[in-house]
């Protein structure tokens, strides 16, 4: 038997005035709810990405705010207790991994394209450009652990960071030239979880002569969709607090 999603406090309904003709196909989607807040939007930057390919292609959707510490009943019942999960409105199973999801999004609603432009979309070019923000996260979350500031984390991640200024020195403003690609919903919440949580845990901040990644932060992090989506400072701090303290 297939579960009926409850319409809680915790569910929010979001539509779109200028909608697609698939508008009537919604999407619902579980999200991490704040820390301490069930009702407020959480700090995961990999819900962060769905919810801005779903605010950048306009699609209607209902969102669950799920408290991670409290899961409900028919959550664990209906997924694996992870988030984000998807689906479209109407189908049983839940699907989870955001890269899966992103992927399933682009299919059903394939305009306006969140793919590379062509000469974005070989094999090369797209992993790279993939890897770039990987490895930025990665560096980010080691150097922000890290206990000794000599054990050279900090260099992996400013290493990681001037290949990313390079990158959109070349092919900017975005990662994948003139318009925004899946790469840069993908990127832009990393990004910020490292700006905020480097800024507040090590006093630290994306240097200055790295002006490209710099002018892209600027660009992306006042984007409607992204303020939109985009959890409160206080709770990004609050998720990454138990990590740095570990």
């Amino acid at each position: 038997k297939n579960p009926i999603t409850p319409l809680s406090p915790h569910t929010h309904i979001h539509t779109h005035t200028q909608t697609h003709s698939l508008s009537s196909m919604a999407v619902e989607i579980c999200v991490k709810a704040a820390s301490g807040a069930p009702d407020v939007l959480g700090d995961c930057p990999f819900c962060q990405r769905v919810l801005l390919t779903l605010e950048e292609k306009k699609v209607p959707y209902k969102m669950h705010l799920i408290d991670l510490s409290n899961k409900p009943k028919w959550f664990l019942e209906s997924t694996e207790g992870k988030v984000p999960v998807f689906k479209f409105e109407g189908d049983d199973k839940w699907t989870g991994d955001s890269d899966v999801i992103v992927g399933l999004i682009e299919e059903k609603y394939p305009d306006p394209s969140l793919s590379p432009s062509p000469e974005f979309a070989s094999v090369y070019a797209l992993s790279l450009s993939v890897s770039l923000g990987s490895k930025v996260f990665s560096a980010f979350v080691t150097f922000l652990k890290s206990k000794d500031p000599n054990d050279g984390t900090e260099q992996v991640l400013l290493n990681e960071l001037k290949a990313l200024d390079e990158h959109l020195k070349a092919h900017g403003p975005y990662v994948g030239g003139d318009k925004i690609t899946a790469v840069d919903l993908s990127l832009a919440p990393k990004l910020f979880h490292m700006e905020v949580a480097l800024g507040h845990f090590k006093d630290w901040t994306v240097p200055e002569s790295l002006t490209h990644v710099h002018n892209y932060t600027k660009l992306f992090f006042s984007r409607e969709s992204f303020v939109k989506t985009s959890a409160a400072k206080e709770y990004v701090i609050a998720g990454w607090a138990p990590k740095v303290n570990a």
